[in-house]
């Protein structure tokens, strides 16, 4: 299966990689290829579950204010923009309603096709041709935005409507298309609708902590019995690494994204796609 470097390896990568808009599914389809792993052994399926849930902690710790917000348990009311700058406003407020309109289409259809994704969707042709699409759609995105043809509608989290929400929502089923990314549809989902880059950072953020609990629970039903003794240790160094790397990237994005476009993650996007057409598809 591996051994405790391959497991540290594993956690960084899932760690730096989970939230971004850069595609951690084909870093880990690569970095299985380089390391000698099979990516369709199921411990090490099991095993990528368990730092994906890593993460989602994380997530979950740097947002623990803004989610006890949400429902209503919290005294200092924290807009998610607090960990780098951001004003809220007074008249509108993110309630739980437009977490609901981001996160039920995706599921749905992810449930409606999750045969499809779990035979098909993982072949390497299309997480290659997934990298190249969405840059290019993070690209569009972003020039549209920056163009004055996209009016800002919303400069914080707060401001999103429900419509732009559900749009969101919407566009979050791109990445259902493996190597797609779900940050990465989101995020320039959000720019299209007239969100603020930031705005659609964090909505993006806020989404992704109930529908990964839920995609990642699911797939633990059918995998926990992977986790044995013999590969514990295996399992539990990579969680804790996933764990603090995707709390430091959190963190760290969110204080210097004006400062790291959408274009230059999609660049590297398309070099990723060229390191993985070397070394996984030929």
């Amino acid at each position: 299966m591996g051994d405790i470097i391959h497991s540290i390896i594993l956690g960084i990568v899932e760690g730096l990689t989970e939230f971004l808009p850069v595609s951690s599914s084909g870093h880990m389809i690569l970095t299985n290829k380089l390391l000698g792993i099979a990516s369709d052994d199921q411990a090490i399926v099991t095993f990528e579950i368990m730092i994906q849930l890593g993460a989602i902690l994380a997530m979950a710790l740097v947002y623990r204010e803004r989610i006890a917000d949400l429902f209503g348990i919290s005294r200092k009311p924290k807009s998610l923009g607090a960990i780098g700058a951001g004003r809220a406003s007074s008249r509108k407020k993110l309630n739980l309603i437009h977490v609901a309109l981001g996160i039920v289409p995706a599921m749905l259809l992810a449930y409606a096709l999750k045969d499809v994704i779990k035979g098909e969707g993982f072949n390497q042709t299309p997480v290659l041709f997934s990298l190249v699409v969405g840059g290019i759609y993070m690209i569009v995105a972003e020039k549209l935005s920056n163009s004055g043809r996209i009016r800002v509608k919303a400069e914080t989290m707060d401001e999103i409507t429900y419509r732009q929400a559900f749009t969101i929502g919407l566009l979050q089923c791109l990445s259902l298309w493996p190597g797609f990314s779900r940050s990465g549809s989101t995020i320039a989902g959000g720019m299209l609708t007239g969100t603020s880059y930031k705005a659609a950072a964090d909505f993006s953020f806020l989404m992704a902590i109930p529908i990964m609990v839920v995609a990642s629970g699911y797939e633990m039903l059918d995998s926990y019995k992977y986790i044995t003794g013999d590969n514990l240790g295996f399992f539990i160094v990579g969680f804790i690494v996933s764990f603090v790397v995707a709390w430091l990237v959190i963190v760290l994005f969110l204080r210097f994204i004006q400062k790291v476009k959408l274009t230059h993650f999609a660049i590297y996007r398309f070099i990723l796609a060229a390191a993985f057409w070397i070394f996984v598809m030929r």
